[in-house]
């Protein structure tokens, strides 16, 4: 009878904790929401997206697919702290000595040391199809504690670590984003593509200037809805309000070098597209310009994180 009793409330503790965790994970459905695609057209669709997409992004930046890692090893530094306070899930191998291994949060660390063991030349990189888990994460209707994106990165040569050519870069993958976009809309007429055909940069100090009252999300979604789809530059660096508009790590994107006449900082960014169906403005790619020797003992003060590892850059 105990061990009855004991089920059943166990049970029923974890009905509660399911309600809970529905209750509060910012979920939202929209009220007279109707999918375009019943489940099984949704499922097929979503393989002829990534093909296509990945397809034509590696064609675009010369990159070569590799598989990536689920776990690695603890304290070697490959593993990203991402903000600098998201915990990994780890735990222990018992066929190699307990040894205490890691779920990855991002490949940013790896993929660097994937283009050095291949030796690729400048103008030639990598892209994989990351797995991980970032257990800390809100949850709502674009983010989950499963992370599935497309990780790449790109050998490029000292005098490309400008806004010029970032910009470039941004710009041809927005231009991939459209054509697929173009794609799933001839598969599927019902579907209409929203999307404009160049993209808007702006910087993070600009978006402050525009809005000083909204907060930094605000301003994403004030200028996303503006102009449909967005590049904003320059996150992880105070603002003049001393605050960030939103936190990076200190050891991948560079966020602290001036990157204009205007003293603007950062050579890293997000593409967003303001997406009707949520009213919101939505991330579809964070990437940057890899810190160098210089940009990374800087911003590693800023942060005060001197003691991670230096020899990954």
């Amino acid at each position: 009878m105990k061990t009855q009793m004991k089920t059943i409330q166990s049970t029923i503790e974890e009905k509660q904790e399911l309600e809970k965790i529905d209750k509060f994970s910012g979920l939202l459905i929209p009220q007279k929401y109707k999918p375009l695609l019943d489940l099984p057209k949704t499922e097929l669709a979503i393989l002829k997206i990534k093909d296509f997409f990945q397809t034509n992004l590696s064609f675009e930046l010369n990159l070569t697919r590799v598989s990536a890692p689920l776990i690695v090893k603890s304290g070697t530094g490959i593993n990203d702290q991402l903000n600098g306070i998201e915990k990994p899930v780890s735990f222990q191998i018992k066929a190699m000595n307990e040894m205490k291994v890691e779920i990855v949060q991002s490949l940013a660390k790896w993929k660097r040391m994937r283009l050095a063991d291949y030796q690729f030349k400048a103008g030639h990189g990598i892209y994989t199809d990351m797995n991980a888990i970032r257990p800390v994460k809100e949850l709502d209707n674009i983010h989950s504690l499963y992370v599935d994106q497309w990780d790449w990165e790109r050998v490029i040569l000292v005098g490309s670590r400008n806004l010029k050519f970032l910009k470039l870069i941004v710009e041809t993958i927005f231009s991939t984003i459209v054509r697929t976009e173009k794609y799933v809309s001839f598969l599927y007429s019902q579907i209409k593509p929203i999307l404009p055909d160049k993209i808007h940069f702006v910087h993070t100090e600009e978006l402050e200037k525009l809005y000083p009252k909204l907060t930094p999300k605000e301003r994403e979604y004030q200028i996303t809805k503006k102009y449909g789809a967005v590049f904003v530059i320059g996150i992880g660096a105070d603002l003049k309000n001393g605050s960030p508009h939103d936190g990076r790590s200190p050891d991948y994107d560079d966020w602290s070098s001036i990157n204009n006449e205007k003293g603007y900082k950062g050579l890293n960014g997000d593409i967003l597209v303001y997406y009707p169906v949520l009213d919101i403005a939505l991330e579809l790619s964070s990437m940057g310009i890899r810190v160098d020797p210089n940009s990374l003992k800087a911003q590693l003060e800023i942060r005060g994180c001197t003691e991670r590892n230096l020899t990954i850059s």
